[in-house]
């Protein structure tokens, strides 16, 4: 008998106006990940939990990518799309009790720009709009699209489109804070990571990631404060908030005349790695800066502690942790200094961690390993600035 599949899942929120480019970035992400040049190179297969669903996004993808075809925009649809990491070679049922988990799955929520622009047109409407956002807040990352065709629209004015967007969404949640809130209380599980994003940056190739946060931050630091503002008076532990605080650049294809280049993407790829390490660096910087409660800890990041506790097992890792100083209260089940030791992990003890694992078929390691490096390299190759604090 096969034992259950153990699957740990990270959400990541969309937001994005219609056009912005959600559903191509989407069918872009899942299609891209069927082509037989990821497959041969990639540790897992990508697999869509609603096989309907996955083959829409895949049709799509082949219809840009040999009909030059666009997908249609979906206005007003809050769509979840499920993707299950099934990792190749991971061993069989008598290795599985010494795995933390089996699987990873990535939910990407997918929240219409439309509903913070437009009022509800039916009581039913409402509640389906806070009962969406209700399962968006297990989220540990917001992508905020920015529009890069409405960026190119609105030059040397910049200032109004993100005017319209920012605030957009800051008013969009004060009109949903009351139904949102527990019995009044601030939230713990909140997306804590918002990310400003550009989609489409194939159409601005003057900006590296640098000159889109200097465009942002010229020409929007007041509504980004705004939208900080409302946010904060939203959650338990307002300290452990990113807001414009990280960016990225992305492009689901090339689009020239009569031609859609999907091999030439920018940014995809480090999709997963934002969704899945990102929150947990993040968590190792605030546990470090300031006092969180036990109990919340763990509700900060998903699977921070597996995540973290199935790196930190890697060989000659151990006598590593045993110097960071046991400083502060103890996480859950991980603690404090497997966070802080984490932190120090170098580059190199990541590749060596991350060669080991590969030779020994620990292909969930390597994945996790893989994905730090990737967000490293992200950042070199100006696709990623990563806040600091």
């Amino acid at each position: 008998m096969s034992a259950i599949i153990r699957v740990r899942e990270q959400h990541i929120a969309v937001f994005g106006g219609s056009g912005s480019g959600k559903t191509v970035l989407v069918s872009s992400f899942y299609g891209a990940a069927q082509e037989q040049a990821f497959l041969k190179e990639s540790l897992f297969h990508v697999i869509s939990d609603d096989t309907g669903q996955g083959n829409r996004l895949r049709q799509n993808y082949l219809g840009m990518k040999n009909n030059a075809r666009v997908p249609e925009t979906t206005r007003f649809a809050a769509t979840p799309y499920r993707f299950t990491l099934k990792m190749k070679n991971q061993g069989d049922d008598k290795t599985a009790n010494g795995r933390l988990f089996d699987a990873l799955r990535l939910v990407w929520h997918d929240y219409p720009g439309e509903w913070f622009e437009e009022e509800p047109s039916s009581e039913e409407e409402a509640r389906r709009r806070v009962d969406t956002f209700r399962l968006l807040l297990r989220s540990d990352v917001a992508l905020v699209l920015v529009d890069g065709q409405k960026l190119r629209d609105h030059a040397g004015e910049e200032e109004k489109y993100f005017k319209s967007l920012i605030w957009g969404l800051r008013d969009g949640l004060l009109r949903l804070k009351t139904e949102l809130l527990d019995d009044g209380e601030p939230l713990v599980r909140f997306p804590r990571i918002w990310i400003m994003a550009l989609s489409k940056a194939d159409l601005h190739p003057e900006f590296d990631v640098h000159g889109f946060q200097d465009l942002v931050i010229e020409k929007a630091a007041g509504e980004l404060a705004s939208l900080q503002d409302v946010l904060t008076g939203m959650v338990q532990i307002p300290q452990a908030l990113s807001i414009g605080e990280d960016f990225m650049l992305l492009s689901s294809a090339k689009f020239e005349p009569g031609r859609i280049e999907v091999t030439e993407r920018v940014g995809l790829g480090l999709l997963l790695p934002v969704a899945c390490l990102l929150p947990l660096e993040r968590l190792a910087r605030w546990a470090e800066r300031f006092e969180i409660p036990v109990r919340w800890l763990d509700k900060l990041a998903d699977n921070a502690d597996v995540f973290a506790a199935l790196i930190m097992r890697a060989k000659g890792i151990d006598e590593f942790l045993k110097k960071v100083p046991k400083v502060g209260p103890l996480l859950a089940r991980i603690g404090r200094p497997t966070l802080a030791a984490l932190l120090k992990l170098s580059e190199t003890q990541i590749r060596n961690i991350n060669a080991e694992a590969r030779v020994t078929g620990d292909n969930l390691r390597a994945t996790l390993t893989q994905f730090k490096l990737d967000l490293d390299q992200g950042v070199r190759d100006n696709l990623l600035v990563k806040s600091l604090k």
